[in-house]
């Protein structure tokens, strides 16, 4: 209509979530390192314990990043997250409490199973992180590493003496992800390239 002017409503987009539960990643990958590695200290089950927390404290943030990546339709991103907030973290953690609390050492046959299929489940998504190839590919790749080794370690296929190929691929992962999550909340807030995310664009 003639002198009523339309009024438009704009809303604000949510900021990119993916560092924060970059940063949880990070917190899980040196939770696991530590345990793999024999750094818990002079009281393992109470290290379990510990690692539990963080990991439980790593689902809360895994949760809300994959939800809001789902809805700012990034599906990659938003699938993994959710399903490693699921996995990786609460299913982790929890059994880290069973683990300690249990009278007689768990035989973790059965996780083996459940790690074999989360590792299924990221080779055949790796395809999906190489546009563009960058730091988060290297990440996964270092996950498609590290996942396998835990999963056959569980199956009773390797032994003990694999242990360090998981665990430092895994501290590499946390570092990665430390180095990636920083670059992405730096350069927004400078509005340019301060820490390189070094991605490579096919042209």
């Amino acid at each position: 209509m003639e002198g009523i002017k339309e009024i438009k409503v704009q809303t604000k987009e949510w900021a990119n979530p993916t560092p924060a539960g970059l940063v949880a990643l990070a917190v899980a990958a040196f939770c696991f390192f530590a345990m793999l590695d024999g750094r818990l200290g002079t009281n393992p089950s109470g290290a379990m314990m510990l690692i539990g927390c963080w990991l439980i404290g790593g689902f809360v943030v895994q949760v809300i990043v994959g939800v809001l990546d789902l809805k700012s339709s990034n599906n990659t991103g938003g699938n993994t997250f959710l399903f490693f907030s699921a996995f990786f973290m609460l299913a982790s953690g929890l059994s880290m409490f069973v683990k300690a609390a249990s009278a007689s050492p768990i035989d973790t046959f059965l996780d083996g199973y459940v790690w074999l299929a989360i590792t299924m489940v990221l080779f055949l998504w790796t395809p999906a992180f190489f546009k563009p190839f960058g730091l988060l590919t290297v990440l996964v790749l270092l996950l498609d590493i590290a996942l396998p080794v835990l999963a056959l370690m569980d199956l009773h296929i390797l032994d003990a003496t694999f242990r360090p190929v998981a665990a430092y691929a895994l501290l590499a992962a946390g570092i990665v992800a430390i180095y990636l999550c920083s670059a992405l909340v730096v350069n927004k807030a400078f509005g340019k390239t301060v820490y390189p995310l070094l991605q490579w664009k096919k042209k």
